[in-house]
C-alpha cells in the first residue's frame, strides 16, 4: 500500500465503523476495572477462572524472581528451556492426559509452529470457515492444500475428504469457537480422521481449564483420545497467565520441537511465568467451585439475554455472543452500556462475518451473580428503547 492510500483507507474504517481503539486499563486484571480514567463492570475478559490476580499465582512470580530472575535469555534450544519449563510441560502432558507437551510462547506462535510442522506441499488441510485466524495463517504458511468446510457440518467434511487424493490430510478446528461459544463436534471428526487416515489438530484456547474433568479441556469433554490427535492449549485465559502448549504423541512432540519454527527461532517465555502456570494448574485442580460458579453465570445470562430483539447464539460456554447485526449499531450499544459503567466489545468484521456485528458478553467466575444482573438490566432497558442511536426499529 502506498504512504498516500493510508489516510482514506483509515478514513473508510472509521466511516464504516470497524475503527479500534485501545482502552487504558488501570488495576489487576478482574471484573471490577478503572478503565480510561472512569470505573466500570467489564465482560470482556478472557479470565474465564479469575485467576489473573489470584495471590497463589503472584506468590509463584515473586519465588520464582528470586531463583531465575526475569529472562530466559535465549531460545529453548539454546538455553532458554530451564528446569521450571521441563517441571511445567511435564505437568500439562499429564493434566490432558497426553504423552507429552512442549511450550510455546503464545497460542498465535504455537499454531502457527505446529501447522507447517505437520503438513506441507502435496498435502491438504481441512479447516472450518470459523477457525481463529491463527490457524487460518498456520494453514497458509504450510503451502499445503487448503479447504475450507462450512461451521461444524460434519458431512461437508466428510464429502471434502473422501474427493481429495493428497497423500497427507490434516484437520484443524477450534474446540470451541471465539466469537460463537459454540464447541466443535470432535468426536464425529476425530472418527472422520480415523477414516481417512488424517491428523486432528484442535485448538482448545477457549475450553483449556474451564472444559471436561477437573478442567481438562474439550478432550475430556468429549472423552476422546487418539495418537492422531495434536491438541493446542492456551495459558493466557482460564489459566490466567501467558503462553500456550501443543500435547500430542511423544514423537509427534518431538518432531514439532525440532521442526516448528515458532519454537526454535525466539526466546523462551520467562522462568517465572512458567512458574505462575504451574500454580494456576494447582488452583484449577483444587479449586472447583470456580468452574460450578461459572456454570451457574452462564445458565443465568443465557436465560435472562433470551427474548431480547437481538439474537443470542446458543453457547454453553463463558462466551455469549449477541448478535446486532449492524456494525454501527453494535457499536453505539456499546458506548451506550460504557455510558451505563458496563464495558462489553462490540465485535466486528473481519473478525467475524459482514452482517453479524455482535456484542461479545465474557463471564468470569470472579463475576457475581449482581454483577450479571446488572448487566442484564441495562440490556433490557436498552431493548426496549430501540436503537441505543435514539432511533426506534
Amino acid at each position: 500500500m502506498r504512504r498516500s492510500e493510508l489516510s482514506s483507507r483509515l478514513h473508510e474504517l472509521e466511516h464504516t465503523g470497524l475503527m479500534r481503539r485501545r482502552r487504558q486499563v488501570e488495576g489487576p486484571q478482574g471484573p471490577h476495572r478503572r478503565v480510561d480514567g472512569t470505573d466500570v463492570l467489564a465482560f470482556c475478559s478472557n479470565d474465564y477462572l479469575g485467576l489473573a490476580a489470584h495471590p497463589a499465582l503472584a506468590e509463584a512470580v515473586r519465588q520464582a524472581l528470586h531463583q531465575f530472575g526475569v529472562g530466559a535469555g535465549a531460545s529453548a534450544h539454546i538455553c532458554g528451556h530451564t528446569i521450571v519449563h521441563e517441571a511445567l510441560e511435564e505437568r500439562l502432558a499429564r493434566f490432558v492426559d497426553l504423552p507429552r507437551a512442549l511450550h510455546f510462547s503464545t497460542g498465535y506462535m504455537a499454531n502457527l509452529g505446529v501447522i507447517p510442522s505437520l503438513a506441507g506441499p502435496g498435502d491438504v488441510i481441512f479447516s472450518d470457515r470459523l477457525n481463529h485466524a491463527s490457524l487460518i495463517d498456520g494453514a497458509r504458511l504450510s503451502r499445503a492444500e487448503v479447504i475450507v468446510y462450512p461451521h461444524r457440518d460434519v458431512e461437508a467434511l466428510d464429502l471434502l475428504m473422501y474427493k481429495s487424493a493428497q497423500r497427507s490430510k490434516m484437520v484443524v478446528t477450534d474446540a470451541v469457537f471465539s466469537m460463537d461459544g459454540d464447541l466443535a463436534p470432535l468426536p464425529q471428526l476425530l472418527t472422520l480422521c480415523e477414516h481417512h487416515d488424517a491428523w486432528l489438530v484442535v485448538d482448545d484456547a477457549h475450553g483449556f481449564g474451564v472444559l471436561g474433568q477437573s478442567g481438562g479441556g474439550a478432550l475430556s469433554h468429549w472423552g476422546v483420545k487418539s495418537q492422531r490427535l495434536v491438541y493446542i492449549g492456551t495459558m493466557g485465559k482460564a489459566a490466567g497467565v501467558f503462553g500456550a502448549f501443543a500435547a500430542a504423541d511423544s514423537d509427534v512432540i518431538e518432531w514439532i520441537l525440532q521442526k516448528a519454527r515458532t519454537y526454535m527461532f525466539t526466546t523462551a517465555s520467562p522462568p517465572i511465568l512458567a512458574a505462575a502456570l504451574l500454580a494456576a494448574l494447582d488452583v484449577i485442580e483444587s479449586e472447583s467451585w470456580r468452574r460450578s460458579h461459572l456454570t451457574a453465570l452462564i445458565e443465568r445470562i443465557s436465560s435472562g439475554l433470551t427474548g431480547l430483539r437481538w439474537p443470542l447464539l446458543p453457547s454453553s460456554t463463558p462466551i455469549q455472543a449477541l448478535v446486532i447485526g449492524d456494525n454501527s449499531e453494535a457499536v453505539s450499544l456499546m458506548e451506550s452500556l460504557r455510558r451505563n459503567g458496563l464495558w462489553v466489545p462490540a465485535i466486528r468484521p473481519p473478525t467475524v462475518p459482514t452482517g453479524t456485528a455482535r456484542l461479545r458478553i465474557s463471564l468470569s467466575a470472579a463475576h457475581s451473580e449482581q454483577d450479571v444482573d446488572r448487566l442484564l438490566t441495562a440490556l433490557a432497558q436498552l431493548a426496549r428503547r430501540g436503537h441505543p442511536s435514539g432511533k426506534s426499529t
